[in-house]
């Protein structure tokens, strides 16, 4: 009991630290994503080629600057290769300081109204489980790399449907061949898919595979994935000790201060449709968001909205909690979109420092992407307008050192 105590005032101390060096937030919004997509094509030894094409718009160049590199987060640290695919990359490393991300300098300074089109190209591994949830398939789970403090207008996320046995959320299947999902996000806003195939499909690896605790086979890497983790809980610890002290103090004073655990976080959005292309003038099918002849957008207008504005008339929507988009019965073409996700909360069991409250378990700096999904050492990215995923979200943590050492050498360049 007292070793549990000792462990969950730790957690609550490193998200205490997180908060107060990550505090300098900018109230006003400095770039928007106005476009984000991704393609995914699984390969025949099981690792994904992931084309990203990301239209990135800069709102304020004037409170930090010009736009002139980003970070995006990618799955885990066992990527293939990468490399740039539009001119509008100067170069495109690999960082690993506080999650996986790839870093894009670009090929000059953009500025307020500007928006800057690029695209790289991405081979991953480690992504998939292999008969966790049914025996003979294997999941592949992909969750983009978010933005705490970018809203994202359009995510796109297509995926090769050749050979799927089966695929969540529900989505169309276009005349490529591909599963498409689309959707929209907000600051920090998340959406994960998941793609089933029988287990004979591609070259899959019980070496890379979980073994449903969400934990790889590797254990020597998985130490050390783990002694990373705790080295920078460790100097977070010594940056912050002057203000983190009487933090802990206070805290031991409690025999049972908090428990940690998840809430469901439901976005609704009200959106309506034209009926036809603002564009072309074609008619929009359902379920459809842009013009499949020139692209342009059927969506009139977007409202993001609480549960008490929805009409006591719709009952058909009224109370949805589940991830979905649903009618108006009683507005045309008009639907409302519902995005759930489940968010770590602190919550109090006895009264307990001002310090500890309830809330999102992830932690915002100025353009980064900071999340954290194991308990402790939760650090921003460095510096920059930046989005990244969590710290190895896919619980890889295999020989951090080798892979950071011999990428390079796998590394393809333009």
């Amino acid at each position: 009991m007292k070793n549990k105590k000792t462990i969950a005032i730790f957690i609550v101390l490193c998200a205490v630290i997180s908060l107060i060096l990550c505090s300098g937030v900018s109230a006003a919004d400095l770039d928007e994503i106005v476009g984000y997509e991704i393609t995914v094509d699984v390969n025949e030894d099981a690792t994904l080629t992931m084309v990203y094409m990301i239209d990135w718009k800069v709102l304020d160049s004037t409170s930090e600057g010009p736009l002139s590199w980003v970070q995006v987060g990618i799955p885990n640290n066992h990527y293939v290769s990468y490399r740039p695919l539009t001119e509008t990359i100067d170069d495109i490393s690999f960082s690993s300081s506080s999650g996986a991300h790839l870093r894009i300098d670009l090929d000059r300074e953009y500025h307020a109204g500007e928006t800057v089109r690029f695209a790289f190209e991405l081979v991953q591994d480690y992504m998939y489980d292999m008969n966790v949830v049914t025996e003979g398939y294997t999941v592949y789970t992909f969750t983009p790399g978010w933005f705490d403090d970018i809203k994202v207008d359009r995510l796109v996320i297509k995926w090769n449907n050749s050979g799927v046995d089966s695929f969540s959320p529900a989505c169309e299947v276009g005349p490529d061949g591909y599963n498409v999902w689309e959707t929209s996000l907000d600051r920090g806003e998340r959406f994960t898919v998941r793609v089933s195939y029988p287990n004979e499909a591609f070259s899959f690896s019980e070496d890379k595979s979980t073994d449903g605790n969400g934990e790889y086979s590797g254990g020597n890497g998985l130490i050390e994935g783990i002694a990373s983790v705790i080295g920078g809980s460790f100097t977070l610890l010594l940056i912050a000790l002057p203000i983190a002290l009487p933090i802990l103090i206070g805290a031991l004073s409690y025999k049972k201060t908090a428990n940690f655990g998840t809430e469901k976080k439901i976005t609704r959005t009200k959106v309506e449709y034209y009926p036809n292309c603002p564009g072309c003038g074609a008619a929009r099918p359902e379920g459809k968001d842009n013009c499949e002849y020139c692209g342009r957008s059927f969506i009139k207008s977007e409202e993001k909205i609480e549960e008490k504005d929805i009409p006591k008339e719709e009952s058909d929507i009224l109370g949805k909690n589940t991830d979905g988009t649903y009618r108006y019965s009683s507005s045309p073409n008009t639907y409302l979109r519902v995005r759930v996700i489940n968010v770590p909360v602190v919550t109090r069991t006895r009264s307990s420092s001002s310090f500890f409250s309830s809330g999102s378990g992830h932690s915002s700096c100025a353009h980064s992407s900071c999340a954290c999904a194991c308990a402790c050492a939760c650090a921003c990215a460095g510096g920059g307008r930046a989005g990244c995923t969590e710290k190895d979200f896919y619980n890889t943590g295999v020989k951090l050192r080798y892979f950071e050492n011999t990428k390079n050498k796998k590394t393809l360049k333009k």
